[in-house]
Parts: structure tokens; sequence; C-alpha cells
């Protein structure tokens, strides 16, 4: 099969692979379609803590199932998204149904190989079905909306709400878009890239470019200078460390999203001085992923329009060069 493959650091190189043998309890699935996430990038730049060389990176897609043992509610030639969680089932968290901030989690396409091959065995429980009126484009960015879900489900938002977010990034859009759906008044989209920025306008957001705007001051425009209610941080970096509490009003509350790379400076001060709430997320429970497919299923969330690149899996380095330019990319695709 070909896949593509992490060599080294911003080195990643089509290859041809023999077929994953599948262990018990696993499906090998067809892969149709595999997105290009932000953790891909860390692992491409060489930042990423666990992901090592030789590996198939991947962890939103979707597929066919090709091959399965035994019997499953999913059957050979099901069209399937994957959630690439696997926990350990026997830690503290997993114990109490947190299996995603499991002690011991792993990804398919960061701790084992993942969607961007033509083939790959992935855990029978790890398979969700996909009707027939769900793209394999769509199936793909069910992963992705999974982790929007979970973010505004640990959200306090309420519905009147002013909401800004930090960041026009993939997660950042999605989180958009629930917000609206979840009945924010006003949704607020900062970033320096101006074409995320024109996407976002085009889905209808408030959007603010933080290179010549200043956030924290638009948001408090919209709120008589009270500042936002909530406050999603999905952009990572020291700058939005700091506006994410400028902005945030007295008890507003702020959810950390994004994953920093390096440890960034917090005021806790200004925190402690206005009694702000500050939240964090990791990925997603299994409902959330279930959650997710409800929604593209009945087109309640269209999360295909901030899809930028379908390219084929021949072109994978192309891919992480265009994601390497925020000012050209949003969620770049791969086709096998």
């Amino acid at each position: 099969m070909k896949a593509g493959v992490f060599k080294a650091k911003e080195q990643v190189e089509v290859m041809e692979k023999e077929l994953p043998l599948k262990k018990s309890n696993e499906a090998l699935i067809k892969v149709a379609c595999a997105g290009i996430c932000g953790t891909d990038m860390m692992i491409y730049t060489g930042l990423h803590p666990r992901a090592e060389c030789s590996l198939i990176m991947g962890h939103e897609f979707s597929g066919r199932v090709q091959e399965i043992d035994g019997s499953h509610v999913i059957k050979e030639g099901d069209r399937v998204s994957v959630n690439p969680l696997i926990s350990c089932g026997e830690c503290y968290a997993c114990e109490r149904g947190m299996h995603h901030i499991c002690h011991h989690l792993q990804y398919l396409g960061i701790d084992k190989n993942g969607g961007f091959a033509e083939y790959v065995t992935v855990p029978v429980n790890n398979l969700h079905l996909l009707d027939a009126d769900i793209s394999d484009e769509e199936g793909a960015m069910i992963e992705p909306l999974a982790v929007a879900v979970h973010s505004l489900r640990k959200s306090s938002m309420r519905f009147g709400d002013v909401v800004l977010i930090l960041g026009a990034g993939p997660i950042g859009m999605l989180i958009a878009m629930l917000a609206r759906k979840a009945g924010a008044a006003k949704v607020i989209i900062s970033d320096v890239s101006d074409f995320r920025l024109s996407v976002a306008k085009d889905q209808g957001f408030y959007t603010v470019n933080a290179k010549t705007t200043d956030a924290v001051n638009k948001a408090k425009e919209f709120t008589q200078g009270i500042g936002a209610d909530v406050v999603f941080e999905a952009a990572g970096n020291q700058s939005t460390a700091h506006q994410m509490i400028e902005a945030i009003k007295p008890q507003g509350e702020i959810l950390v999203v994004s994953v920093y790379k390096t440890s960034p400076q917090v005021n806790l001060a200004q925190m402690h001085f206005r009694e702000i709430s500050l939240k964090t997320t990791r990925c997603f429970s299994n409902d959330d992923f279930k959650k997710a497919i409800h929604l593209i299923k009945n087109k309640e969330i269209k999360a295909d329009n901030i899809i930028s690149h379908k390219l084929s899996i021949l072109n994978f380095e192309e891919g992480f060069q265009l994601m390497k330019n925020a000012d050209t990319s949003l969620k770049i695709l791969f086709h096998t």
C-alpha cells in the first residue's frame, strides 16, 4: 500500500508499505479520506513529545471496512469514521468513565500508525457507522468537530452570550459554528491570517484581524466595556494567553482548547481580582464523537465548509507545505 510517512523533522514522504496485519478485535479499514491536524504539524516540525520517525500519521479519517472478524454491528463493506483514542481502561480516569483523559492515552496516527495510508488497522470499538448521506470528507471532519463539541459542552456558555474565539483555525471555526447554534448573541473570531478570517466572515462571524485591530477592545465594544462572557483560546501562543484574560468579563469563563508548545506566562493576579474561571479541554469523549456524527448527519453543522484543499495521498508532501502557510490553507484533506 501507499502511505504518507514522517521521516524526520519537516520531512515526509509517500512510501510503499506492507498492509498492516489485523489483530484480534481489530478491523482492516480502506481509508477514504484523512485530514491534517495541528497535532500532525507538531509532529512534522519535530515538536511532538511522543511521535517517532517512520510513523504513519493521521488521526482524522473515514473509510470502509475491508476485513472484520466475529459478530459485530459493523460489517465488511460498511463506511465508518474512526475515533482515534485508545485508552487503557484501568487507570483512575478510565475507571470513572473519563477515557479521553486516560493516564496512558494513545492516539492512532501519533503513538500507532494512522490514516495517512491506503489501509489501517483499527480497534473494532473505535469504529462509528456512517450513513449514506454523510460524505467521506464529512466523515473525516467528525474527529475535529468532536473536539469542538467537547469544548462547548465543558463551557458554561448561555443563550445570548458574547463569545470571543482567539484563533480561526479549524477548531476555532468549528467552535464558532457550535456557539452560534447554541444561541450566542455575538461570535467574534480573532486571527492574524487574512485568508482564514475571510472564511470566517463568509460563514457569518464577526472577524478581528489581530495584526491591525485589538481583539480585546472589540470584545469590550460589543459589551459596553464589560468584556466577553466566554473566551475560547484556540491559537496557543503568548499573545492570546494575555488576550484571553484581558478580554473576559468579571466572573467570566475562559476555555483553553489549544495545546501550547511552550508554557505561556499567565497573569493570575488579573484572574484573581475579577474571579475569572479557567478551564482546559483535552480531545473528546466517545459521546462527543457520536454527537458530532449526529450534527453532520442532520446538516446542523456544515463542517466541510472549512475544507480549503483536497489532495491525493500521492501529494502528501505538498499538503504539508501548504499547511505551513495559514494565509492560504485551513483544513487539508487527502484522498487515498
